[in-house]
């Protein structure tokens, strides 16, 4: 059973026996409290504890509430402030609300108006720092387990057993196996699941790019940023974070990923200040990692830092068994979402998605599907609506040509070396699989690539 993590209120109240009075109620609420006496005090723990929620009082030691405030906020700009006071008005109400505070309430404390206002706040906050990003929040959550194979069913074991670690977890597996889905399914199923889920494809970003959308940037740090920027880690404080192809995150941003990792620190461009965030990344990519971290491509210290639980998701290839499941499913949704008949498919059109090698993957399985069901004229799918993008000549033959898969499979890799010119590297991109794994299969069919040249 999932236990959601309790929400941290700081109290900022110097009189002993309100905050006292505060600090029971909320643990009784089960919230979390840390206190605070003074604006000072304030500041420190704003940025040390991270709260989920400020309670500040408005006359304070050495100032009030409305100073404290804008130094609050330009420490943290997305935890919520509730004001409290007993000098009441609406002059001053209106002029909290302008600072920066969104709830305002007088004394003496009406408890179970306070709970009521804490949790809408909350509530409120966390849907703000959802639309932050776009394609969070309402995205299904889908099941990544379909399928009856053993790697499959290992898959789930271990992805169920580290689910609700906050430990940083590397999913590796060829381009379309659904690594993003096994990643939302994480968040899903862990204590973070109430907060948000953010996730940035770091394939072809620039250096410069990639630290301004995960750290954020102040007003002037370089040409163009003409107003300041919270980032995605910010955005996602208390949730989790997807890098996905984390292999293509430069060298000179890694460092300072390691820092989060390690410190649960960052700075944003053009600024001196540590910020705190508090995270679970989850790193996703197809490429080889160890042959990166070789080639120094890759710092072993972060390699060593984010493969603390890896997750394997298994080729379409290597699990034909869990394709009739799939395509059932997938069939399911897409009919579900055009708003037609459920569709089926024949045991030939069964046998033609079984013997497919599908280099794409679960994304290019949905993809002939989906042609299918757009073209299909009848309630039964054919193996003629089936057509499957693919730049071979071997891709014409028929089924029967083929004795089994694994000649199926040589045959289709023979033709891409032959199309590369007997070159590996470019071989395994094409076919969407790790150079590592092209290496294995070349050994396994005793493929020479030396002589796929100008064949």
């Amino acid at each position: 059973m999932k236990l959601p993590q309790k929400d941290r209120i700081l109290i900022v109240e110097d009189e002993p026996q309100t905050s006292q009075v505060l600090r029971d109620f909320f643990r009784h609420k089960n919230c979390e409290t840390i206190t605070a006496g003074s604006c000072a005090e304030a500041e420190d723990v704003w940025e040390s504890a991270l709260p989920d929620l400020a309670i500040l009082d408005y006359a304070l030691p050495d100032g009030n509430g409305l100073d404290l405030i804008p130094r609050l906020r330009a420490i943290n700009q997305i935890i919520p402030i509730i004001i409290l006071t007993g000098h009441g008005s609406i002059d001053l109400a209106v002029k909290a609300v302008k600072l920066g505070a969104e709830q305002f309430l007088t004394k003496p404390i009406d408890l179970e108006l306070l709970w009521v206002t804490v949790q809408k706040t909350l509530e409120n906050n966390r849907n703000h720092k959802q639309q932050l990003v776009a394609k969070v929040g309402k995205k299904q959550i889908l099941n990544p387990f379909l399928g009856s194979s053993g790697q499959i069913r290992k898959l789930q074991d271990l992805a169920l057993k580290i689910a609700h670690a906050d430990n940083p977890v590397l999913i590796l597996g060829e381009t379309g196996t659904g690594k993003g889905v096994l990643a939302r399914w994480l968040h899903h199923n862990s204590t973070r699941s109430s907060e948000p889920f953010v996730d940035l494809n770091c394939a072809g970003l620039s250096p410069e790019l990639l630290e301004s959308e995960l750290f954020g940037h102040e007003r002037g740090a370089f040409t163009g940023a003409v107003q300041m920027k919270v980032g995605l880690l910010e955005i996602a404080h208390k949730g989790t974070v997807l890098l996905d192809e984390i292999g293509d995150v430069d060298i000179q941003v890694q460092p300072k990923l390691l820092k989060v990792l390690e410190d649960k620190q960052f700075r944003r461009l053009g600024d001196t200040r540590e910020r705190k965030v508090d995270i679970r990344l989850i790193a996703a990519t197809h490429r080889d990692m160890s042959q990166l971290v070789h080639e120094n491509k890759f710092r072993a210290d972060l390699y060593f830092r984010i493969n603390m639980i890896p997750l394997v998701v298994p080729p379409l290839r290597d699990r034909v068994q869990d394709i009739g499941p799939l395509a059932e499913n997938i069939l399911a949704n897409i009919t579900e979402g055009l708003g037609r008949g459920p569709l089926t498919l024949n045991a030939k059109a069964l046998e033609s998605l079984r013997v497919y090698s599908w280099p794409g993957n679960v994304r290019e399985l949905r993809n002939v599907l989906e042609r299918a069901v757009l073209l299909a004229e009848d309630s039964v799918l054919t193996e003629t609506d089936l057509h499957f993008d693919v730049h071979l000549n071997t891709s014409a033959l028929p089924i029967s040509h083929f004795k089994n898969l694994d000649e199926l499979e040589r045959k289709y890799i023979e033709e891409i070396l032959v199309q590369e010119n007997g070159r590996v590297e470019s071989a395994a991109k094409r076919l969407g699989m790790p150079r590592s794994s092209l290496y294995h299969k070349l050994k396994q069919f005793q493929i020479d690539p030396s002589g796929m040249r100008s064949r």
